[in-house]
């Protein structure tokens, strides 16, 4: 069983669709497939714009920065991928201060305001929805609307690979929302999504940078149903599918879900005694702080026939992290907290008596 935060397991309908024959990007059949998949993302995304790209989200990122920050950007680091934005802005000799905290801490709004009000050369904020190193949720919506406030030219760039298709997001006060297949929308690696604010159309249409990663081109061209370079068609496939499959089940139904199945998870982990890392966990994954993490995760892997992910950096063999995105049934995140109770039993940590799977249904079916 699959319960890292990305890759997901790809659901079986997918595959299915996707190993349908092969056709080529630059036909009508194709267009009218991208044409729908692309309705579809604009729903999903509660933007004015959007384009996919074939690329993993990192390519998202970067596009995003360059083709969005003309002179001087905010990084929000709480996290290896928070950290990767300032990475980016290195890379392509763009000026930037970085705000760091710990990787269980959220962005302070008013360190923010501070930065935007000292430096009037500000015109982007690089932020993650949710930073999946250590499953935190940042406020996105509150700083989005202060630094509007403040100075409504500066873009904001959300990095919602971790969130989009896990809750809703207030896209009112943001520029640019990425996202990526291999996480919430259940796809293999490979295909990245933004979602664009008007504002953020006008930007990239009188500042367009780089080649591939060329958002203005991209945009004229996705407008017409096609894309400017060899699309990804069968990921492009299989994201239809998924989406018309999160239409049928109904957006804020599948958000309420993931919500529930999140917090039961969490609520099951902590009466066994286990520490849920972060100050503002997402929904998208619970992360347990834990100096057994190594241990566990063996003994899942193992015995119990789970894959569940670890730290990095500094966090490495001290957190683990289930994953709560995509359509994961209750059965199954109901046998991991069982499976992890289980684990702690066989290291002497704790007596195994059912009480992580008692509370985990107690708070799914609000008993």
């Amino acid at each position: 069983m699959l319960l890292t935060p990305g890759p997901t397991a790809v659901p079986e309908f997918v595959r299915a669709a996707m190993g349908t024959e092969t056709l080529h990007h630059r036909t009508p059949e194709f267009e009218e497939i991208f044409k729908d998949t692309r309705e579809l993302l604009l729903k999903l995304l509660d933007m004015p714009e959007a384009v996919m790209l074939a690329s993993t989200g990192t390519g998202a990122m970067e596009a995003c920065v360059t083709n969005l920050t003309q002179s001087k950007a905010i990084t929000i680091n709480s996290g290896k991928f928070g950290e990767r934005f300032g990475k980016i802005c290195k890379a392509h000799n763009i000026q930037y201060t970085e705000l760091k905290y710990e990787w269980n801490t959220p962005a302070s709004l008013e360190d923010i305001e501070q930065q935007i009000q000292s430096d009037s050369s500000i015109d982007s904020l690089c932020i993650q929805v949710c930073e999946s190193a250590g499953g935190l949720r940042h406020p996105v919506e509150q700083i989005a609307k202060k630094v509007k406030q403040i100075n409504p030219s500066i873009m904001i760039i959300a990095d919602g690979i971790t969130a989009v298709g896990v809750e809703k997001i207030d896209t009112t006060h943001i520029d640019a929302l990425i996202t990526g297949s291999q996480k919430a929308l259940m796809l293999p690696p490979g295909l990245a999504m933004i979602g664009f604010s008007n504002a953020a159309v006008e930007k990239i249409q009188a500042n367009a940078k780089g080649y591939y990663f060329n958002l203005a081109t991209e945009i004229e061209k996705q407008r017409t149903n096609t894309t400017a370079w060899t699309a990804a068609t069968t990921l492009i496939i299989g994201l239809k599918e998924i989406l018309q499959k999160i239409e049928n089940i109904g957006f804020e139904n599948l958000y309420n879900q993931t919500a529930k199945r999140a917090i039961a998870t969490r609520d099951s982990l902590k009466a066994i005694g286990l520490e849920v890392y972060p100050t503002t966990p997402a929904h998208s994954m619970t992360t347990i702080y834990t100096e057994h993490s190594n241990e566990i995760r063996k003994i899942l892997k193992e015995q119990f026939d789970l894959n569940i992910a670890g730290g990095q950096d500094h966090l490495k063999g001290k957190i683990f992290r289930i994953n709560h995105m995509g359509l994961v049934k209750e059965y199954e995140a109901a046998w991991a907290v069982n499976s992890i109770e289980m684990a702690l039993s066989k290291l002497g940590i704790r007596k195994f008596d059912g009480t992580a799977n008692k509370i985990f249904m107690e708070s799914i079916y609000s008993l």
